[in-house]
């Protein structure tokens, strides 16, 4: 959904919020893609919030927009909510997302639910919950389609149909060998070209990328972006598959990777400007102007070096904006060029100095020039 159509999403819920039009409320919850509907919520005031959120009753989807809400969003619903339906939700979300969520309530809090959640939900949200928050294992899902090297193809399609209805990824089939070993993975395509009696083992891909449950989450987001795999299995130490990591969080991973690397260039911390307090922005902003703080006064007492030809040739004064904010500019070029060249891993720590000279042989030209 564009802008404009947001916009006309949340005009109409407020002219039906004020009429108190409840039935075609509902009927614009149940047609609304979540990630819509979760911004048009940012849109409305508190009150119409609760009022609108009170009309959403399908757990599962309810869970859909918990995962797209901010932080603060989140935990003023989950407020709202009674405990066993809140209970329901999770036990309705990709244990991803689940596991994501829990970490931003109250611990107590979080440990009833976890309590109160059918067995095999909590089981693997507690596993994703034992990894590091920056690992492949704290985003990988536990839901997904591995079969034994023996099916055949037409088995797996009837496995699909009767047994993976649900499953969150249904594009990849992995197989395993009698050790439950990950030995190859088999795309739907492959699937329906081959004859039926076909065995998995004779048209796998046994090609394999794969990751640990403690991989960082922005090797796994670069795995991702350079193979345009769907997703990427996460395997132990005895090379067993123990999930997956899909690629809409790899999208949320690069998109938070994109944003940290431009806030720490632009020296501002890690943190958006809306969970920031005024002290920790102020804290964190003052070093770097100090440093331009003192890079001005350096400045000014190299120009003050040469007063007296700034005093015979007057016009000269009015190229020193130019020539401070032509160098500001290709500072600013070159820092953002080798910070997200480190980000995306073009660029490696131990080619650091090669690339800073080339940097600085290419200032120096541009200084030349201009």
């Amino acid at each position: 959904m564009h802008n404009e159509q947001i916009k006309i999403l949340t005009a109409s819920l407020k002219r039906l919020l004020r009429r108190g039009a409840i039935t075609q409320l509902v009927n614009i919850i149940k047609k609304t893609h979540m990630a819509d509907l979760s911004i048009a919520f940012k849109e409305l005031s508190a009150d119409n919030r609760e009022k609108l959120f009170a009309l959403m009753d399908d757990p599962e989807q309810i869970g859909d927009l918990f995962s797209l809400l901010d932080e603060t969003l989140f935990l003023e619903f989950v407020k709202t909510v009674e405990f066993n339906k809140l209970v329901n939700i999770f036990d309705h979300m990709p244990s991803d997302d689940a596991a994501s969520l829990l970490t931003l309530l109250d611990e107590d809090l979080s440990d009833q639910i976890l309590s109160k959640m059918q067995k095999e939900e909590s089981d693997n949200v507690e596993q994703l919950l034992s990894y590091g928050e920056d690992t492949a294992g704290s985003l990988m899902v536990t839901d997904f389609i591995a079969l034994e090297e023996e099916v055949s193809a037409k088995q797996v399609i009837e496995a699909l149909q009767n047994k993976y209805l649900d499953v969150e990824m249904p594009f990849y089939i992995y197989v395993i060998d009698e050790y439950e070993k990950l030995v190859g993975v088999s795309s739907l395509r492959q699937l329906v070209v081959v004859h039926p009696e076909k065995p998995l083992k004779e048209f796998m891909a046994k090609d394999l990328v794969t990751v640990k449950p403690y991989t960082d989450r922005e090797e796994v987001a670069r795995l991702v972006a350079r193979y345009d795999y769907l997703a990427v299995p996460v395997v132990d130490d005895d090379n067993k598959i123990v999930g997956i990591v899909t690629v809409d969080d790899v999208i949320d991973i690069l998109h938070e990777a994109a944003t940290e690397d431009m806030l720490k260039m632009a020296g501002v911390g890690e943190e958006y400007i809306e969970s920031q307090t005024i002290f920790k922005g102020t804290r964190i902003r003052l070093p770097w102007l100090f440093a331009s703080f003192l890079g001005g006064v350096a400045a000014f007492f190299i120009i003050g070096g040469f007063e007296e030809s700034l005093a015979k040739f007057t016009s000269l004064a009015a190229f020193i904006p130019v020539i401070m904010g032509m160098g500001g500019n290709i500072g600013t070029q070159s820092s953002t060029i080798v910070v997200r060249g480190i980000a995306t891993g073009r660029i490696d720590l131990k080619d650091f100095s090669r690339v800073v000279l080339k940097e600085l042989a290419v200032g120096l030209i541009l200084g030349i020039i201009y």
